[in-house]
């Protein structure tokens, strides 16, 4: 039989990055943590083989705190995994959707299904994660109460989905990344992702770019952060196509070394394809 691996992630079971760990890893124990803080402190310490966070979506765009917190843990990036999001309308068995006066749910997924719930003319109220909303109606016995979470939070407490796929926008995705306290060892198509600061002069960010379209790297994408107590100073976190072992990486790296103030990788793994 082969051996389970504890797989921190943030939220209550039924939460969508449980239901992302189940579909990255072959073989796990998912631990549920209360916070993205408690995943990174959980693979950290040893007591998770493995974290699982979210980094952006698809609609609502990048989730800063995660980056904030790869920037202050040693862990590595060794995989990705992208969600297709499907929120449910969740309340008590044989409630009806007429019968909903209030809507709860995690900041995020109130907003992906803002124009349904307008459309239903229903109040809303946020509270910590999706799944957590289900736990929290199930216990508050309210029946004019819905939830929004993932069709597997309703089959865990036992409740009624009233309507599945209630987001506005279909192509709703969330990219989750795994993270380990050593690095991998990818194969095939490889993703890096790097995070660096750089003097604050006229045209570094543009030298800092160019290191990297003088070797025809493809970057997928660039999230700018505030450098903590440095103000107007950023730090720069980059995505690009490639292993950072391989020659024409190392180069622009080394290149890159040039202008930065400080260079650090966050790590190389497979891109996802579904």
């Amino acid at each position: 039989m082969e051996d389970k691996i504890k797989v921190a992630f943030q939220g209550e079971p039924g939460a969508y990055s449980e239901e992302a760990g189940y579909g990255y890893y072959d073989a796990m124990e998912m631990v549920p943590q209360e916070s993205f803080e408690a995943v990174f402190e959980a693979v950290a310490s040893g007591a998770c083989e493995s974290g699982l966070i979210p980094i952006e979506n698809s609609l609502a765009g990048s989730i800063h705190h995660n980056y904030d917190l790869l920037l202050r843990h040693e862990l590595h990036i060794v995989g990705e995994y992208l969600l297709r999001v499907r929120h449910c309308l969740i309340s008590f068995p044989g409630v009806k959707q007429s019968e909903i006066k209030r809507v709860i749910s995690q900041p995020q997924a109130l907003g992906q299904c803002a124009g349904f719930l307008r459309e239903m003319g229903v109040k809303t109220e946020p509270v910590y994660d999706t799944a957590g909303s289900v736990k929290m109606l199930k216990n508050s016995g309210e029946r004019t109460t819905a939830a929004i979470a993932s069709k597997r939070a309703a089959k865990i407490y036992e409740m009624q989905i009233i309507k599945e796929s209630i987001e506005d926008n279909q192509e709703n995705y969330t990219r989750f990344l795994a993270l380990s306290k050593t690095p991998g060892t990818p194969e095939g198509e490889i993703k890096s992702s790097i995070v660096f600061t750089l003097k604050n002069i006229p045209g570094a960010l543009f030298k800092a770019l160019s290191v990297f379209a003088l070797r025809d790297i493809d970057l997928t994408k660039i999230e700018s952060r505030p450098l903590p107590g440095k103000s107007w100073e950023y730090l720069f976190y980059v995505d690009f196509i490639g292993a950072v072992g391989e020659e024409t990486a190392r180069r622009a790296l080394d290149h890159l070394g040039e202008y930065a103030l400080m260079v650090r990788v966050l790590g190389s793994y497979p891109i996802f394809r579904s």
